[in-house]
């Protein structure tokens, strides 16, 4: 990675990975860092009183799925009204599908940052995911609910790490670690990166 440059992260991983943590820890480390996570940007639209936020919140919470294009539309919507071109980037949440992953990559294309961009794989097991989250089960999660979601990672998330790969942009890290030790890992792989 070129330091004169600002970074742009793209964190993958299954649920239960610590993804969400290990972006945190390194968006405090960088400072100057845009973090956007698409959870919080839907949670946000949810608590709006317009049309699509009342549907998205119908959407959350009955634990559905919003229409392909609306993860997208709000992380770009984000991304082009906040990001300062001395700032790093990081994506939590997004893409989850190949086609997210191509208008990620052209996005930051345009935005002449994809040469300093890293797509951070942090590898857990299915096994080990299951563990997790059934430790840190909602009410509503059981071990169907939480294999389905393991399913939609692999159906639907792992073919836009793939698209990354194929760019050359995948970093993959070691999540099976305690999470000083990932951190650790992410720092020393990007440094390499140089």
């Amino acid at each position: 990675m070129n330091n004169n440059k600002p970074v742009n992260l793209i964190f993958f991983g299954r649920s239960g990975s610590g993804k969400g943590t290990q972006a945190e820890l390194l968006a405090k480390h960088l400072g100057n860092t845009l973090h956007v996570a698409t959870g919080d940007l839907m949670r946000d639209l949810s608590k709006q009183d317009t049309d699509a936020g009342r549907r998205i919140k119908k959407v959350l919470d009955e634990g559905g799925l919003p229409f392909d294009a609306m993860a997208t539309t709000l992380w770009m919507h984000k991304m082009a009204y906040t990001l300062k071109d001395d700032q790093n980037l990081i994506c939590d949440g997004f893409p989850r599908r190949s086609d997210e992953a191509r208008d990620l990559f052209e996005f930051l294309t345009w935005l002449e940052r994809i040469d300093n961009a890293k797509a951070l794989v942090i590898e857990i097991s299915r096994e080990e995911a299951m563990k997790r989250l059934l430790l840190r089960a909602r009410h509503d999660d059981d071990k169907d609910a939480i294999s389905k979601r393991l399913d939609w990672y692999e159906d639907r998330v792992v073919p836009a790490i793939n698209f990354f790969k194929g760019k050359g942009l995948v970093v993959e890290i070691n999540g099976e670690q305690p999470i000083e030790k990932v951190f650790e890992d992410i720092l020393e792989k990007l440094n390499e990166q140089n």
